[in-house]
């Protein structure tokens, strides 16, 4: 697919949405925020984005709700970055957020196909 089709493909990701992604991010370790939208967009096929202006505020929101910890270190090209790492409410946070997505994904498609 040419990166204009990519482009052009991406989808929206809203709040709650976005806060299911990051903490699914980090159940796999620590990162940082670069890092966490790369993974996402690499797992998404190329169809999710998190750009800066969403991402940072939803860390610093998840993080004030005690869902995630953080500590600042050198990054892999030795820049000072801040890595952010699930905390235990921050994983029970996360079983509590995909059930919520299940129930969505359920609904919505009894909607789209009704039996």
């Amino acid at each position: 697919m040419a990166e204009s089709q990519r482009y052009q493909n991406r989808i929206e990701i809203r709040q709650g949405t976005l806060d299911l992604l990051i903490l699914q991010t980090l159940a796999r370790g620590q990162q940082h925020g670069h890092g966490i939208s790369q993974v996402i967009r690499a797992r998404s096929g190329e169809l999710l984005s998190v750009e800066t202006g969403s991402l940072y505020p939803a860390l610093h929101r998840l993080e004030k709700k005690g869902w995630l910890d953080s500590e600042w270190k050198a990054s892999e090209n030795n820049q000072r970055a801040k890595y952010y790492s699930l905390t235990k409410a921050g994983r029970k946070q996360l079983v509590a957020e995909h059930d919520k997505w299940r129930q969505l994904v359920q609904a919505v498609s009894g909607v789209l196909d009704p039996a």
